[in-house]
């Protein structure tokens, strides 16, 4: 069995979803340790305490420990900053291996920050080591040219590209870009898709789902993200302006921490400007747990993004039973069955993506039929499909089973 370091630096595992720092990454890294550890590997995530009240180690599933390290005095801190105390994260690795007389079998890297340790711990221990970077610089300049992303980070994905014994992408759009944006070597770069908890993540009676979160209104749009401008929520907003009659439809916003309040208050004026204000609800963070309560309580979910790399909202909510209409980027098109589990639309505009939420919302046996061909279609990404998939790499790193 292997001895596993999962870093995740910048973003605690069990942090609540939608805040600035905190999405699918998170999800990803705790649910993937979590099956490696079911099935008996021994498992480390290395993350910054994002808690000061919180133990520095902490059980995180069967065999699956959690290890808070505190480089920085500050709970919140922007990611940027962060780099400046990497010196003292990696010192702090260090010092639990040498107190638990731990060695690793490998290290797998979840974000740039965190490849950047990686990198220095194979370095200096000699222990294979796999990044995944859930997002990339150059791929979120070319998508928002107004967000520029600094060459510190490109800089250094760059390394831990070269360096890396493999990369792991999300989706062939994030291999091709990782190849020509970045040099990456083909043959060191695995294919493997998130996973989503097929057994929380179902169809339900949308009534029952309605009543618990005390809605009542005739039709529901479902948005679930971090609140931010690479979300492209304002499109939906216009989207919503756009449709033929809304007067009896709610648009659900889900995600944002104090963080994203600018963000937020900026949709709400834009909302205002709409004359949509009325139906449209920001319900901040939402409990993981609850989720499958807001996909089945929802017709669609819409996913506006001007990129993503994959995308779990899009799979849980097709897990639900609900289609999806997103944008044609990334990991979307590889996710998404346009015409058969929700739409592609390949224009980042209100109008066009109006069209598409006014055709599923007009025909409710359009619906209901792309609704169950997408639960049909994610079964393949069960945690335990992902989970062999993820071990092939790490025995082809190690030679160990």
């Amino acid at each position: 069995m292997l001895r596993i370091a999962e870093i995740s630096i910048h973003s605690c595992p069990i942090r609540s979803l939608g805040g600035k720092d905190t999405g699918g990454m998170n999800v990803y890294v705790r649910e993937l340790s979590r099956e490696l550890g079911q099935r008996g590997h021994r498992v480390d995530v290395f993350a910054r305490c994002h808690d000061l009240k919180e133990p520095e180690m902490m059980p995180l599933g069967e065999n699956t420990r959690l290890i808070h390290l505190a480089p920085g005095e500050q709970e919140t801190m922007p990611r940027q900053d962060i780099y400046h105390y990497l010196p003292q994260f990696l010192s702090n690795v260090h010092h639990f291996m040498e107190r638990e007389g731990i060695r690793y079998d490998l290290l797998h890297s979840h974000y740039w920050l965190s490849a950047r340790v990686a990198e220095q711990l194979k370095a200096q221990l000699g222990t294979p080591h796999v990044a995944t970077f859930h997002t990339l610089g150059l791929v979120k300049n070319r998508a928002r040219p107004a967000e520029q992303e600094s060459e510190l980070r490109i800089d250094a994905e760059r390394e831990a590209i070269a360096a890396a014994d493999w990369v792991i992408a999300f989706s062939t759009e994030e291999q091709e870009d990782l190849i020509h944006l970045y040099g990456a070597q083909r043959e060191k770069v695995a294919v493997i898709p998130c996973g989503v908890k097929v057994d929380l993540f179902r169809p339900m009676d949308r009534g029952q789902a309605r009543r618990e979160l005390g809605l009542d209104q005739a039709k529901i749009l479902l948005f679930a993200g971090r609140i931010q401008p690479l979300k492209g929520i304002d499109i939906l907003l216009k989207a919503v302006a756009c449709l033929e009659d809304h007067s009896e439809l709610c648009l659900l916003i889900v995600g944002g921490d104090a963080e994203s309040a600018d963000e937020m208050a900026r949709l709400g004026s834009l909302a205002a400007e709409l004359g949509i204000s009325q139906r449209v609800s920001f319900l901040g963070a939402v409990a993981h747990e609850r989720m499958p309560l807001l996909y089945n309580a929802a017709n669609i979910c819409v996913v506006p993004s001007y990129h993503e790399s994959f995308c779990l909202v899009a799979i849980e909510a097709l897990a639900c039973g609900t289609p999806v209409v997103a944008s044609r980027v990334g990991g979307l098109a590889t996710t998404i069955s346009d015409g058969q589990t929700g739409y592609l639309v390949p224009q980042l505009s209100a109008e066009a993506f109006a069209q598409r939420i006014q055709l599923l919302l007009g025909d409710e046996e359009l619906e209901r039929r792309l609704g169950t061909q997408g639960r049909n279609s994610v079964m393949k990404y069960s945690w335990s499909a992902i989970a062999d998939q993820v071990l092939e790499v790490y025995q082809a790193m190690t030679g160990l089973a």
